[in-house]
């Protein structure tokens, strides 16, 4: 699990973020998508939105 989280983390904050672009949304809607498949996964993807908006904020 912490390495996914961390893995999720290190893709998001490589690459310089085009305008308009929306992390934490992203990785919301994709926890939406992966909550029927992988609740663990959706749950991981989760916490990367929120640790994301603590970076922001």
């Amino acid at each position: 699990m912490t390495t996914t989280f961390l893995a999720l983390l290190t893709q998001l904050l490589a690459p310089p973020a085009e305008p308009g672009a929306d992390p934490a949304r992203q990785l919301l809607e994709r926890a939406g998508a992966r909550a029927g498949h992988s609740p663990r996964q959706a749950l991981e993807l989760r916490q990367a939105a929120q640790a994301w908006l603590r970076v922001v904020r």
